[in-house]
């Protein structure tokens, strides 16, 4: 039975949230646990909205993190489809946008990131897309295969991982795709211009064409709908279809509102939390994509003291440790960011945190060329992060050179034949 003299409320309907809510009730919380989002679907999980259920391969109800039946045998309470409007610290209500009120003992806001819009002409017109609701992704996922069938144009706005994961699922719809990027080569400010050319050629490889070093200018339409994509070099690009991949930006309107502390937008900006994901107010907490918390217990010396990380294994692990601590328990998060990507054949995952400017060398472990490798990020020597393409099983080797910040013999650690494991920990 439900004890309502505490409540913990969750603001926020991903995957980070719903991990929340599940772990409150497996640490034996008896109190209304409420989770409030701003879509009407159940929580789900973001990674097969670019891929699996994208590119047909999975099945909607693939994406969801519980049956819909578990929040009723969990007695967690559902407010979908709703809005928070703002936080009254000083008497911990929420207001909510139908003029309702909840009040909170705790709160976790899990509210995630929101897709950065283009600010040029012909946004408005019918065939311009985002990516990053389960929305966008059963409209896109009809998009791709009308334009497969009819041999249309898609044109991509950046080459992130957003980008070239949906240039891979519309070419396997058999859609023709142009990728136009500001940067040199794809993902450069992950992985650097040492592999980026890597994802260059994949791409190319299977009908992807490239326009780097240009900015989308504006989209041309006629009735509504899209005719073209023209860019700052004055090229213009046919399509029947844009998607804007440019980045998201975390959502911390309510936070700010509410006068919690966010971090630096040099680093990336979001809500500034401690080691136990608890923000500026000790009732309050956050966690996943919208969360900056301190960087600790890895080795290496790293270029910034916080890092913020949207991806789905923050959400996965970031929501059950602040569920925790807001149970009171002792909790210092310090997980590695960790990531993963599938673009046709290539299945990759990448632990760590080393952009631009923040190493000085990249050792290749491996066949690049067969794209069948791991590459490490290094700083004097140490590794900052560790990529493993079409390489399985390695991930926690790679974890654990990161954590211990320990020198490497740079020619071991390009050896295949040297394992991982008996590398310096």
């Amino acid at each position: 039975m439900v004890d309502a003299h505490r409540t913990f409320v969750i603001v926020g309907g991903g995957l980070a949230g719903a991990k929340a809510a599940e772990t409150l009730r497996a640490e034996g919380f008896t109190g209304r646990v409420i989770l409030i989002g701003d879509e009407r679907d159940h929580p789900y999980e973001r990674p097969p909205l670019s891929k699996g259920y994208l590119t047909g391969s999975e099945e909607r109800d693939s994406v969801f993190v519980h049956e819909p039946a578990w929040y009723a045998q969990a007695q967690v309470e559902l407010h979908l489809g709703q809005t928070v409007t703002s936080i009254d610290r000083d008497t911990r209500c929420l207001h909510l946008g139908d003029g309702a009120s909840v009040r909170y003992d705790k709160l976790l806001l899990a509210t995630g990131a929101e897709p950065r819009r283009l600010d040029i002409p012909g946004t408005d017109l019918a065939g311009v897309h985002h990516l990053r609701r389960l929305a966008h992704s059963d409209r896109l996922r009809q998009v791709l295969a009308s334009l497969g069938r009819d041999n249309g144009h898609l044109v991509i706005a950046g080459a992130g991982w957003i980008g070239l994961e949906v240039a891979a699922a519309a070419r396997g719809y058999g859609a023709e795709v142009t990728v136009i990027e500001t940067e040199e080569t794809p993902l450069l400010r992950v992985i650097g211009p040492e592999l980026g050319q890597l994802f260059t050629d994949l791409h190319r490889e299977h009908g992807v064409r490239f326009h780097f070093g240009a900015r989308l200018t504006e989209i041309t339409g006629q009735d509504g709908m899209v005719l073209s994509a023209r860019t700052d070099d004055g090229e213009e690009h046919p399509a029947h279809d844009v998607l804007a991949a440019i980045g998201a930006a975390p959502r911390t309107a309510l936070a700010e509102a509410a006068g919690l502390a966010l971090a630096d937008r040099a680093e990336g900006g979001g809500i500034a939390v401690d080691a136990a994901l608890r923000t500026s107010d000790p009732d309050i907490f956050a966690a996943g994509d919208v969360a900056s918390f301190p960087v600790s217990g890895w080795g290496a010396t790293l270029a910034t003291d916080r890092v913020r990380v949207e991806h789905w294994a923050n959400a996965l692990n970031g929501g059950p440790a602040a569920a925790r601590a807001m149970l009171g328990k002792d909790v210092v998060y310090d997980r590695i960011p960790y990531f993963f990507s599938d673009q046709y054949d290539l299945g990759m995952e990448y632990s760590g945190w080393a952009p631009p400017g923040s190493y000085d060398q990249v050792v290749v472990r491996g066949d690049a060329g067969k794209r069948e490798f791991c590459a490490f990020w290094l700083k004097d020597r140490r590794v900052l992060a560790g990529m493993n393409v079409n390489v399985w099983d390695v991930t926690e080797d790679i974890q654990r050179l990161i954590r211990s910040g320990a020198r490497q013999d740079l020619d071991a650690l390009a050896d295949p034949g040297v394992p991982l494991g008996s590398l310096p920990a």
